[in-house]
């Protein structure tokens, strides 16, 4: 039940068959939901149960088209090349119209209105169907139901647009992203760790092979090329390497502003057309087609439209939010700005700018906390750590995870895929870990859940399906952009991926979306596992699973020295969870820095150009930063959250659902972190619900209460201020 893909024999020209057939085959269903309304001139006497049948039967014609188009754009992020690109982006207006044709289709939309108005049928349903009957009819409205047969045509072309201009976005981004490579000279490698190294000579032998490739040097020119090869990339793990660790100021700075000018007017890169990569006009026009869409609605600005479907219940309660949660961080960043402009000193920095911060970060916290990522990284080799992951949950939800990676079809070598199995063995579910860097794949790291849980009953009498009864597991991607293992000439790993604790973060943050999304006791695909959930509340499980990387009993459980398996030393367990909020008020200013800006281009009425998402940009730092930023920086036109993802107007939701998995997390801090119970009560009341009842609801039924914000300020080391923390220490 758990429906694998066979990516061996998963082409492109194969999924684009597959998606054109599952469009053709439910446009033949609406086609005759048509007719039969037409037939009978009204379906205003439609039995609720009829409507239910129908809806259904849906609901499973568009499982093959979820399916398809959902490995389709998974490829695109993971092994883009340009066959596969162009074949995703050749679909995307065919999707848009059938999408646009699904949300305003009145005869699908008056059968969930004849389950909702039939009182005693409705109250008949479970929890979860009535909850997907009410997403349902809200999502007919947001996509234009009621509009006139004009406007209908109007908000088509506007998500057609939309569709585009996003995957072109995305691609711009990927692009300029990987079309930067600087070789390094020696006396440019002064201060870069071992393990930084191997990543720039890895990125020199991509470097040379492109180089050879593309016949920009002969086979001559390239065996004169040193041995190994230093190149800097704009990769997360190699960009990282060089920022955090490379004495040479001048290199720190060329990297930073490679970095943030991506994608921009600044960026003179092309794509293979010889196009321009930069994002500005795209940018604006997106803004432009949300706000028309918005108005379309009934909506003053996005922003309103956006958070229509969020547990936030306004632009302005939102906003109220993040500067009060800025007022409060705002002291303690100023502290941690001192801290570094302390160190600046001793490196001859006399002005720091946003290339030295975290190349200070790390002298300041091996300074303060001798601590150091590069001498903690081997005692946290990937195996070990997912080792140590999977006993977590096992302790906490009784849960186990068995690899079956050989014999099963995969994408990529690298990927692996596990089975998950309950406490009396039953199978739950499957899901891929996809963890390391490459080329071809987007940068990050997320979860997809393009298999929910689902369970299909064909009551119809028209034996159209196949099957009378249809039933599969949730399966899953995580993806991460980590170090990846070293390798010999032959291909055999040498040495496992050595994580910083960062990249630990990120692994149990991504699982906490994969728990999420396998856990779910819902049939109902609209709202089984993460499907439904409000976008404010979809980070709760993901931020709530890092705190086991942040206890001494969860980091016993997934360290051990990559050579000698000796655990993590006391004295750099100490200093690793002495160090947890260090620059925390830094960090979470800019944070808030992104969720403002993002929350107020998209409150802007009209939609604000480019030059007026750039002036919002610096009255948002003016107003929010501590440190001054380079008037060339162009992060907006890298931001893929929101103008390539699904985080438009609502970014907030990172420090939103931050709130929400502190309070969820002190109930364990209470009463055990790894009390049985407390791990059954949110596993029952926030994991298996999904998105069938409110978020709301599901967390103050775990909590036993509302939530509060005392636990993110504790979290964050802002339960005092710096000066009450300094009184304290001098009255002890």
């Amino acid at each position: 039940m758990l429906h694998l893909v066979d990516f061996d024999n998963m082409t492109p020209k194969e999924l684009k068959q597959q998606v054109t057939t599952a469009i053709e085959q439910a446009n033949a269903f609406l086609d005759n939901l048509d007719k039969q309304d037409t037939d009978s001139q009204s379906n205003i006497n439609i039995a609720a149960q009829t409507a239910l049948a129908d809806i259904s039967h849906f609901d499973h014609i568009n499982l093959a088209l979820d399916r398809s188009w959902g490995v389709l754009s998974h490829l695109n992020s993971v092994m883009s090349n340009d066959d596969i690109r162009h074949t995703h982006h050749e679909l995307l207006p065919l999707l848009s119209a059938y999408g646009t044709r699904v949300g305003q289709h009145k005869p699908l939309f008056e059968r969930y209105q004849a389950i909702k108005k039939d009182t005693i049928f409705f109250n008949s349903l479970d929890t979860a169907r009535q909850r997907a009957t009410e997403l349902a009819l809200q999502r007919f409205e947001l996509s234009g139901v009621a509009l006139s047969n004009e406007q209908q045509q109007q908000f088509a072309d506007i998500q057609s647009q939309l569709s585009t201009l996003s995957a072109s976005f995305s691609d711009h981004v990927l692009d300029a992203t990987q079309a930067f490579a600087l070789p390094l000279t020696d006396n440019q490698l002064a201060g870069i760790t071992d393990s930084g190294l191997a990543l720039l000579a890895q990125a020199g032998e991509q470097y040379k092979a492109k180089l050879l490739e593309s016949k920009q040097k002969t086979e001559a020119d390239f065996k004169a090329l040193p041995s190994p090869y230093y190149v800097a990339t704009l990769d997360i793990p190699v960009y990282l390497a060089v920022m955090t660790h490379a004495n040479d100021r001048s290199l720190r700075e060329t990297l930073y502003k490679a970095y943030v000018t991506r994608a921009s007017e600044f960026d003179a890169h092309t794509n293979k057309k010889g196009e321009s990569l930069n994002n500005a006009d795209i940018m604006q026009q997106i803004l432009a087609l949300r706000a028309q869409k918005a108005h379309l609605l009934g909506f003053d600005n996005y922003a309103k439209l956006s958070l229509s479907t969020k547990m936030a219940d306004s632009p302005e309660q939102v906003e109220s939010f993040l500067r009060d949660l800025a007022d409060k961080a705002r002291p303690f960043a100023q502290q941690d700005l001192a801290q570094l402009q302390a160190a600046a000193q001793k490196y001859g920095i006399d002005d720091i700018q946003p290339w030295d911060t975290a190349y200070l970060a790390e002298k300041v916290k091996q300074d303060k906390f001798q601590l150091s990522q590069e001498q903690i990284r081997p005692y946290f080799p990937l195996p070990k750590v997912i080792d140590g992951l999977f006993n977590i949950v096992n302790r906490l939800y009784g849960i186990h995870a068995v690899e079956y990676s050989d014999s099963v079809s995969r994408w990529h070598k690298d990927v692996r895929f596990y089975q998950l199995f309950d406490a009396d063995d039953s199978l739950i579910g499957g899901f891929y870990f996809d963890l390391y860097a490459r080329q071809g794949k987007r940068g990050g790291a997320w979860m997809s859940g393009f298999q929910p849980r689902y369970k299909y009953i064909n009551s119809n009498t028209d034996n159209s399906i196949d099957a009378q009864t249809y039933q599969q597991l949730p399966v899953c991607f995580m993806v991460g952009n980590f170090t990846p293992a070293t390798s010999d000439a032959e291909g055999n790993e040498t040495q496992p991926s050595l994580l910083t604790h960062n990249e630990v973060l990120t692994l149990f943050h991504e699982f906490g979306h994969g728990l999420h999304h396998l856990l779910t006791q819902v049939t109902v695909g609209d709202v089984a596992g993460v499907n439904g959930v409000e976008w404010d509340a979809v980070e709760l499980p993901s931020q709530f699973m890092e705190n086991w990387a942040w206890d001494s009993e969860g980091i016993a459980l997934i360290s051990a020295h990559v050579d000698t398996g000796e655990p993590l030393p006391q004295q750099m367990l100490d200093a690793l969870l002495a160090a947890k909020n260090f620059q925390s008020g830094i960090q979470t200013l800019r944070q808030i820095e992104f969720a403002l800006f993002d929350l107020l281009i998209h409150s802007d009425t009209p939609a604000p150009d480019y030059q007026g998402i750039l002036q919002t940009l610096d009255k948002v730092r003016d107003e929010i930063a501590i440190m001054p930023t380079p008037d060339y920086n162009r992060f907006a036109n890298s931001f893929s959250h929101i103008f390539a993802g699904g985080y438009a107007a609502g970014y907030y939701s990172y420090k939103w659902a931050e709130l929400l998995s502190a309070d969820a997390f002190s109930k364990f801090e209470e009463e055990g972190i790894f009390n049985p119970q407390a791990g059954k009560a949110f596993r029952e009341h926030i994991l298996c619900v999904g998105g069938s009842l409110p978020a709301k609801t599901n967390f103050e039924t775990f909590r036993g209460r509302p939530a509060s914000i005392e636990a993110l300020l504790r979290h964050s080391g802002f339960g005092q201020s710096p000066q009450e923390e300094m009184q304290s220490n001098k009255e002890v």
